[in-house]
């Protein structure tokens, strides 16, 4: 393993079967997975560069038995490593050998469906897609739509702040989320906000949304859901040069048309979609714009001419408009299914995930075609457009000696090319382990501390996660230090942690 995670407890290590005993009593049955074999599912995520298998994997099923196995673990001074479905891109759920992974994956009941005020209560192992499909029937789905909605869990997408093809018009997660149930690392069991769209007090639910599972463990969330637009259709236009393709992004944003989900794909992935999903791509053209437009069938047509005649301005060489649901799915089936269909012509690959602003995109693409040239590796890119979301996927072969360690630096240079050019290190895929040594690169110490300082006020032992997101962790009692004259503190009105 090349990244650096915090030096095993070897005291903790030495009290694993009593630590193991203990853990049975609070989650009996098949609740507790301590054998080496057994264990394997889960000694890696979605960043499957990196491995390390856990001390042990326990997989409670309700909200006291998570409480009372996070009030053990800080009694014990043990750490403890959250886990939904595994799919993190960023090394999120990675585990510890000194530590316990907490498995939510049995937290897969939707609690209540509610109508009348627009939301769903649901337990965080449920599936994004799932949520859609349990409230289709009326009319409504959950907008946020990350590729991998078959496969990852709504507490996934709230811990990453995961958004997906349609959060350019409908938001993130955390536009989407009102409440949730929350337990401390002290074991106590919160309830933040809930199904009411304003809530006094500090916006807790803004904080612990893409918090990592740094602050706590969720069990219970609320989610928002929208009634399904009257009409819905795709445009499916290629460009020559990707730069056009960027301009005509630019040029449809500025025109004040914001569409229900706007993605990029060049023709590395354009090829690579098509050979997998046929979906019907041109593979003639150097870069791929699916634009969705929804809302009043009357309103869609309209936008439709309008967006036609933004794609020719910019030199667009080919456009498709779907004419069906079915053929509006099959546009999208193919980006979809990219980061899969990539899989197909590349042993193995990173997928990275930084944002940019979207007048930079052309930039970002020439810096991305100069360092594939520099790193001697491939890279086919597809984009959240809309929204300045990049996601390179770094081909790269692990059993090739030195390649892993280039798909490396080349993704970190990438991601600070998104900071140079006044964007941000991830759009949706989280810190992790992955962007958790590039974070100087975008903020202070004083920034960094001060993070730490709200990691503090929740989980002051710092049990919860450690090794992710911080490059230098530092204890609670040091991040506390304030200067104190004569008996005063600097500023004594302000609340402090």
């Amino acid at each position: 393993m090349a990244i650096m995670m915090p030096a095993s407890d070897q005291a903790v290590l030495a009290r694993r079967a009593e630590i193991v005993t203990a853990l049975r009593a609070i989650v009996p049955g098949e609740g507790v997975i301590d054998t080496p074999a057994e264990m394997r599912a889960y000694e890696s995520d979605g960043l499957t560069a990196y491995r390390q298998p856990p001390m042990v994997v326990v997989l409670p099923d309700t909200t006291e038995q998570v409480s009372l196995v996070l009030k053990y673990c800080a009694a014990h001074g043990i750490k403890v490593v959250p886990r939904g479905s595994g799919t993190s891109l960023s090394g999120g759920a990675l585990p510890l050998e000194d530590g316990v992974l907490l498995g939510l994956g049995k937290f897969k009941r939707i609690r209540e469906i509610d109508f009348d005020n627009r939301v769903v209560v649901t337990e965080p192992g449920v599936t994004n897609l799932a949520i859609s499909q349990a409230v289709a029937h009326a009319g409504f789905y959950y907008a946020p739509d990350p590729s991998s909605q078959i496969a990852c869990s709504i507490g996934g997408n709230v811990a990453e702040n995961s958004g997906g093809v349609h959060c350019l018009k409908y938001g993130m997660t955390t536009n989407n989320v009102l409440g949730c149930e929350f337990v401390l690392m002290s074991g106590e069991i919160l309830r933040i906000g809930g199904k009411g769209c304003e809530n006094s007090g500090y916006d807790l639910m803004g904080v612990i949304t893409g918090s990592e599972g740094l602050l706590g463990v969720i069990t219970e969330i609320t989610v928002r859901i929208l009634q399904k637009p009257e009409t819905a259709r795709a445009l499916m236009v290629g460009f020559a040069q990707v730069e056009a393709a960027g301009e005509c992004v630019a040029r449809i944003i500025g025109a004040g048309i914001i569409p229900g989900g706007m993605e990029m794909m060049d023709k590395p992935a354009i090829h690579a979609a098509e050979a997998f999903v046929h979906a019907g791509y041109p593979l003639d053209v150097e870069a791929l714009l699916i634009i969705e437009l929804d809302g009043p069938k009357i309103e869609v047509d309209e936008l439709i001419t309008h967006v036609e005649t933004i794609a020719n301005g910019c030199g667009s060489t080919t456009c498709q408009i779907s004419t069906s649901e079915a053929e509006r799915n099959l546009f999208w089936a193919g980006r979809k299914a990219a980061f899969p269909a990539v899989g197909r012509i590349s042993p193995d690959y990173l997928c990275m995930d930084g944002t940019i602003p979207r007048g930079a995109l052309p930039k970002a693409l020439a810096r991305i075609r100069a360092l594939s040239e520099k790193y001697q590796l491939g890279c086919a890119n597809v984009f959240h457009a809309g929204d300045g979301n990049l996601h390179p996927l770094i081909l790269y072969d692990a059993n090739k000696p030195g390649e892993i360690e280039r798909a490396e630096a080349f993704g970190a240079d990438i991601l600070r090319a998104c900071v140079e050019f006044g964007g941000v290190l991830t759009g949706e895929h989280g810190v992790g382990i992955e962007k958790r040594d590039l974070m100087p690169d975008m903020f202070t110490e004083i920034d960094l501390n001060q993070q730490q300082r709200l990691k503090c006020a929740f989980d002051s032992q710092g049990l919860l996660n450690p090794g992710k997101v911080f490059p230098t962790l530092h204890r609670c009692a040091e991040l506390g230090r304030m200067h104190v004259h004569a008996g005063k503190v600097a500023f004594p009105d302000i609340p402090r942690f």
